[in-house]
């Protein structure tokens, strides 16, 4: 069974930072990228991130380019998302998904496994 299980969320003051992990099991790791999406409330889902494990090339939306980080450590099938100089825009639930092979439809949230979210919530 694919399971992703996302968590390290909580609350956090602005400027502040939190280092997200996403366990994956019950698929190879090595054949899949990892990617980060969050939904605020009352909007749309928007990926934020993404890392192909074979390679390690890595994706970012504008909106958190230079503030977060995403890394991988393939011998613990885990994903990380530093998240550093957070704002109360990136209050959020944050999910990982997995998408076979290389990050490419990542950006458009096409992604083959989804996880349970984790709230991230920045306060001003």
């Amino acid at each position: 069974e694919v399971q992703l299980q996302a968590s390290g969320g909580g609350l956090v003051q602005a400027g502040g930072s939190l280092k997200l992990s996403c366990a994956a099991s019950g698929f190879r790791f090595d054949d899949y990228a990892i990617g980060w999406f969050r939904q605020a409330p009352g909007k749309g889902r928007e990926g934020v991130s993404c890392i192909s494990s074979n390679d390690g090339s890595t994706y970012y939306a504008d909106s958190v380019k230079g503030r977060f980080t995403i890394s991988s450590d393939n011998a613990k099938n885990t994903v990380y998302l530093q998240m550093n100089s957070l704002e109360p825009e990136d209050t959020a639930v944050y999910y990982c998904a997995a998408e076979f092979f290389v990050c490419s439809r990542w950006f458009r949230g096409e992604m083959d496994h989804w996880g349970k979210g984790t709230l991230v919530t920045v306060s001003s």
